[in-house]
């Protein structure tokens, strides 16, 4: 793990940094920007993310500078009776600071978070052409347990 990265609760003024980021997701095909005026967007999004009691946004940030995001929702669900899950989503490392343990540590926040809430398991998807990803998170301890399905509303 990188020392000195800390994992905190996103904040308002950190999300011009995350929105630059998604940006420069050559992958990930979301259409995101860094763009100013596109920052409203994402700051609804964010208000919506802080107003659920289910969702949290996090950043990872090294030496004052936000350098990976992540969120997570738990999800309750009348299966396992009654038990939640913790899923994970949009982990996103700054390109420049890959392969520093910036991921893993956020990871493993996310993995803590959920022992916390009594989540009875841990979950995320992963873009099918992000290999490195799937690595990455095997390394961690998941497994590839099912296929995922999505269909695109707008």
């Amino acid at each position: 793990m990188m020392m000195g990265v800390e994992i905190r609760a996103a904040e308002r003024s950190d999300i011009a940094a995350i929105a630059a980021m998604f940006a420069q997701d050559q992958l990930g095909g979301h259409g995101d920007s860094a763009d100013p005026a596109d920052l409203p967007a994402y700051l609804a999004a964010f208000d919506r993310i802080s107003a659920s009691p289910n969702d949290q946004l996090f950043v990872a940030v090294l030496d004052g500078e936000v350098v990976g995001t992540f969120q997570t929702t738990l999800i309750t669900s009348l299966t396992g009776k009654g038990s939640s899950s913790l899923t994970i989503e949009a982990v996103h490392t700054r390109d420049d600071m890959r392969g520093n343990g910036i991921g893993h540590a956020m990871i493993t926040h996310a993995i803590e978070q959920g022992r916390q809430n009594g989540a009875r398991l841990v979950q995320l998807m992963s873009n099918a052409t992000r290999t490195d990803a799937h690595w990455f998170y095997t390394r961690l301890g998941f497994s590839q347990s099912h296929l995922g399905f999505k269909m695109k509303l707008r």
